[in-house]
């Protein structure tokens, strides 16, 4: 039940690497940098005899014992992928079933849509702005609003098709050109990686920030789930589209809100135009695009209304729109054009004087970002910066001689006050971490922190009292979320782990009643949510994250469990702590079996139909509903199905495209001179440098953006 493919979380797991008939690893050195889940790469090779094909600018210590390695240009990836994808699809090796089944294949796309061969552009660029209107990627509609489809993919203007002769362009002779392998050691591993689109194979992709880091990453990713959906490989056991997170908690950071464009749990955050709370939830909440869709995000009313009880408490109510009002909201610059606050525009913002402070909390940006020197210079232009950490980093003593001095100032240049404030490590407070795969398992205290050091919930609950304080006293613009604030923690300064594990979780604020007869309580006030079915938009529930319900029951904290059960038999160990969502260890798990519910590998069943309910794995399904019902296998797209081409959504196109950098002289695939559709930032320059420049290649082949 996750969002999407490209969001950062496995689709599978760890553990289930170890499942693999091949492993591609692309976009990463799992081999070095993810050693301890490097070991079940491993385990599949001595276990299934598993090949590990290794895609690499660079030759690595997972080269080293790859099976298959080949060496590309940095940045040709989707060049790559895209020749995979056209290798498999000449040669018919794609898993025809599942396609049909499991994909928007069979979808018909509307005829105003097309992509210029010569101009290597899709429908709707605008060269003025320099932009796409993307209202041409759509499917033709029936007149109930239904995507129209042809089961046998045969029609032109179906994906299927227009995929076809789109990667065309992708022959192996052009992959070599554009990435700088050879034909034939290219061919080799597009030989072995699409040697799982057989039902009783299947393979692997994983990633790391060697993708997620391109300002195209986001293609980059589809690519890659479009490889493995032609394969047939998401959804099953020893398959699917594998992020490799790096730090402890990144993954759970992820998931409760910390990117700026989502609240916890993937919603999108309020627009500054969206005025009312039904203006958003009629702007976010997607209608299904096929009758048998369960279109999950259908629930986001529900989602929301008990995330905004999370945080607001008796002061969320059906009278004041659940304090819509007081939720933080995107802002719109004087165009009326929503900004971004994203990582590096915040330090754009900061460069141009827009912002008086800032809190790095775990974060060093001077060391981390893209371009160190901009930083220094954005942060030298605030009034004051709050820096919360273990020890005394860049960020902290940005001011220092030895430090500003790359932008040519002195420390008494720089008029920004900085705090300090000394922080307990991950060692020295209680908490939870939520793995790449998806796992929140949790964790103990093991000693004090030292000195002044304190742990995080402790900083965040004396600044928040003091604030409220001075709001209580002082007043100000808008007072009423801080006022408001649902603080309920027995210790207000200090508050419990605990307590916030279950308030992640959620609670009935009321007593919750059946939906059915309206009438009889189905959970007392107070009592834990179990399942995503608990949850209400009438302000009965309170929930501050929706997928992690079932983190912490009524049977208490679940992700302290440490059982190494193995009832499926495939490493999934569904008793060791908590895998959101509720518990599923494989997500998309319905596309595990054919349309009768029977396994396409019965050695490796994901789920399967024993005539009465779905069975293995918890499934990615409604739990009864039999096969014969055809519920779509991806519950949480308007079209029940995945995406081959996305209609609408993606900036860049509906298709993942190899484009060309602001230096090239043609394109490789169109020979033809372009830079449209390049994603690069465009910001301010410090010291001549801009965030983002052309990645140097050698001049006998155009550079890849």
């Amino acid at each position: 039940m996750a969002t999407t493919f490209g969001r950062g979380a496995m689709t599978n797991g760890w553990t289930d690497i170890a499942n693999a008939d091949v492993i591609l690893a692309m976009g990463g050195n799992p081999a070095e940098n993810h050693p301890v889940g490097f070991r079940f790469v491993m385990e599949a090779r001595r276990k299934r005899k598993a090949k590990l094909v290794n895609v690499d600018p660079r030759f690595n210590r997972t080269s080293a014992v790859a099976d298959y390695f080949v060496q590309i240009r940095a940045g040709s990836d989707i060049a790559f992928l895209g020749g995979l994808i056209n290798y498999a699809l000449k040669n018919g090796r794609y898993h025809e079933e599942y396609v049909r089944l499991y994909t928007n294949a069979p979808f018909i796309v509307t005829d105003a849509y097309n992509f210029d061969e010569d101009q290597g552009l899709f429908s709707g660029w605008d060269e003025e702005k320099k932009e796409y209107a993307a209202s041409t990627w759509n499917y033709e509609l029936d007149r109930k609003g239904f995507a129209k489809v042809d089961r046998t993919m045969q029609h032109p203007r179906s994906v299927f098709q227009l995929m076809r002769k789109f990667y065309a362009r992708y022959t192996p002779e052009v992959v070599s050109k554009i990435c700088g392998c050879e034909v034939e050691p290219f061919k080799k591993a597009a030989e072995i990686i699409t040697s799982t689109y057989t039902p009783e194979k299947a393979g692997t992709i994983t990633y790391a920030l060697g993708w997620t880091h391109h300002s195209f990453s986001v293609q980059l990713i589809h690519a890659a789930a479009m490889l493995q959906l032609l394969l047939g490989n998401v959804g099953r056991p020893g398959g699917g589209v594998n992020a490799l997170r790096g730090h402890a908690n990144i993954q759970g950071g992820t998931d409760n809100g910390m990117a700026y464009h989502n609240t916890p749990g993937y919603i999108p955050i309020p627009k500054a135009n969206h005025q009312s709370l039904k203006e958003f939830l009629d702007a976010v909440t997607p209608k299904p695009l096929r009758p048998n869709s369960m279109n999950y995000w259908r629930n986001t009313s529900r989602f929301f209304v008990s995330q905004m009880k999370a945080f607001y408490g008796k002061g969320a109510t059906k009278g004041n729109d659940f304090a819509y009002h007081y939720h933080p909201k995107l802002p719109a610059n004087e165009a009326g054009r929503l900004e971004n606050w994203s990582w590096a525009y915040i330090f754009d913002h900061m460069y141009q004087g827009k912002m008086d402070g800032f809190m790095s909390f775990g974060m060093n940006p001077v060391a981390n970002g893209p371009h160190s020197q901009k930083v220094i210079s954005a942060l030298s232009k605030l009034k004051w910066l709050v820096v919360a950490e273990n020890f005394e980093i860049e960020t902290a003593s940005f001011w220092k001689s030895e430090i500003v001095a790359l932008i040519d100032k002195k420390p008494q240049d720089v008029k920004t006050e900085v705090f300090l404030l000394p922080a307990a490590n991950f060692a020295e407070k209680d908490g939870s971490f939520t793995n790449s795969a998806r796992w929140a398992q949790w964790k103990w205290k093991a000693v004090d922190p030292p000195g002044e050091a304190i742990p995080d919930q402790e900083i965040i609950g004396r600044l928040f009292l003091k604030i409220r304080e001075l709001y209580q006293e002082e007043g100000g613009k808008f007072p009423d979320p801080i006022l408001n604030l649902n603080w309920w923690y027995a210790n207000p300064a200090t508050p419990s782990m605990d307590q916030l594990a279950r308030e992640i979780n959620g609670w009935a604020a009321t007593g919750v009643t059946d939906e059915k007869d309206g009438r009889s309580v189905v959970l007392e006030r107070g009592q834990q949510l179990s399942k995503f079915a608990d949850l209400r938009a009438d302000g009965s529930t309170l929930c501050g994250n929706w997928l992690y319900i079932g983190s912490y029951t009524e049977a208490g904290n679940n992700m302290k469990r440490r059982s190494t059960e193995d009832s499926v038999g495939l490493g999934l160990y569904h008793e060791w702590a908590f895998n959101w969502p509720a518990n599923r260890r494989i997500l998309y798990n319905r596309c595990s079996a054919d349309a009768q519910g029977n396994p396409w590998d019965r050695s490796r069943a994901g789920i399967l139909w024993n005539g009465e309910r779905w069975v293995g794995d918890v499934p990615d399904y409604r739990v009864n509903s039999p096969p014969e019902e055809g519920l779509g296998a991806f519950i949480m797209i308007p079209e029940g199905v995945a995406r081959l081409f996305v209609p609408g959504q993606f900036v860049d196109g509906p298709f993942p495209l190899s484009t060309t950098n602001l230096s090239s002289p043609q394109c490789p695939t169109c020979s033809t001179p372009h830079t449209a559709p390049t994603r690069l930032l465009n910001f301010s320059r410090v010291s001549g440098t801009s965030w983002a420049s052309p990645m140097n290649s050698p001049s006998s082949v155009p550079p890849t953006a």
